[in-house]
Order: C-alpha cells, then sequence, then structure tokens
C-alpha cells in the first residue's frame, strides 16, 4: 500500500516535471527561495540519496556526493532516471524491513518511505504552481497528507520543519488546505 502511495506520488510529480519549458526553469515556485530548477534538483537529489540510505549507508558515508546541480543539461531525462531508481530501490525485496540512517537519527524504512512520498507530494504542488499546470494531484495522495499532518500542525511550524500553516477554512478544497497546512499561499501563481 505505503510501496503504492509512493509510486503514485512520483508518477505525479514526474508528470508535472515533463510539462516543464525550457523558459519555465528558472521561474520562481512557492519556496521562496527556490527557482523551479532548484525546486526539481532538491527531490532529485533526495532520490539519488535513497538507493544508498537503504543499503546501509549512514549521512556521513554518503557524504556531499549530492551537493550542487544534479540534474545536469537534460533536466527531465535524469529526473526519470533517478525517480525509476528511487522506486526500484524502495520495492526491492526486503528493504522495507529494514532501517535507514537519516541525518535526525535511525528510522525505519518505511517511516522513511512516507517522508519521501509525502515530500513528493507537496512539491508537485509547489511544482503544478510554479509552471501553472492545475492538473489536480490524485486526491486520495492529498487525503493522505492532510490525515497524517493535520493533527501535527503546530509541531510542524518549529524549525526544521516548515513555516507556519496558514488559516484557511475547513470548507476549503483540500489541496488548498495541504498547501496551507505547510506554510504556502493556496492562492500563490506564478510571477
Amino acid at each position: 500500500m505505503l510501496t503504492a502511495f509512493h509510486q503514485e506520488a512520483l508518477r505525479t510529480f514526474t508528470e508535472r516535471v515533463r510539462q516543464i519549458t525550457d523558459a519555465q526553469w528558472n521561474h520562481s515556485t512557492p519556496c521562496a527561495e527556490w527557482s523551479v530548477r532548484d525546486l526539481v534538483n532538491h527531490l532529485a537529489g533526495e532520490q539519488l540519496w535513497a538507493p544508498l540510505l537503504l543499503s546501509g549507508l549512514t549521512i556521513d558515508q554518503v557524504g556531499d556526493r549530492f551537493d550542487g546541480d544534479v540534474l545536469g543539461p537534460d533536466p527531465v531525462l535524469r529526473w526519470e532516471r533517478v525517480a525509476a531508481e528511487a522506486a526500484a530501490a524502495f520495492s526491492a525485496p526486503g528493504v522495507r524491513a529494514g532501517e535507514v540512517h537519516l541525518s535526525y537519527g535511525t528510522r525505519s524504512a518505511v517511516h522513511y518511505l512516507q517522508e519521501m512520498a509525502d515530500d513528493l507530494v507537496v512539491h508537485s504542488w509547489d511544482l503544478g504552481r510554479a509552471i501553472e499546470v492545475r492538473t489536480p494531484i490524485p486526491p486520495s495522495l492529498v487525503t493522505s497528507i492532510l490525515a497524517r499532518y493535520e493533527p501535527r500542525k503546530e509541531e510542524l511550524a518549529k524549525p526544521p520543519y516548515f513555516r507556519p500553516a496558514l488559516l484557511i477554512s475547513d470548507s476549503a478544497p483540500a489541496e488548498a488546505r495541504m498547501a496551507a497546512l505547510f506554510g504556502r499561499d493556496p492562492n500563490w501563481a506564478a510571477r
């Protein structure tokens, strides 16, 4: 079930990456410090870490090999490759029974998989806004995020997590509530 959630999150983000035009790579995103390329680079770097961490390496052992630009001259093709490698690593037999050494401690591989999938969903919203793609994120992904994180709203507002949640009506669309939960303006538009 969780593997399917991760794969759907990867597909959703990948669909948006494939829609980025050459002119949009430098556009701003709801993540104020990142351009579209920076955002995709961030997610690509995370995917590159996955096979190594799942194999038992620690953060220190991986070191700085994924610092800087990991997208190269063909960012779409590079994204597709690293996404496929991460999906394969998470789907390998027995891997979800293991543990991974993350920057904040040792966690189960299942916890890590959920964290990676959740990050993909939230950043799919960011990327869609930045490139003006309004294709809805699959509702099952959004409602799953809301169910996990709305009860933790106060905890998430503390560093190093996210900006404080924005006030929004409980009757607002689910994607808007998800964006606001992670400190994003649901009305954010590419500038």
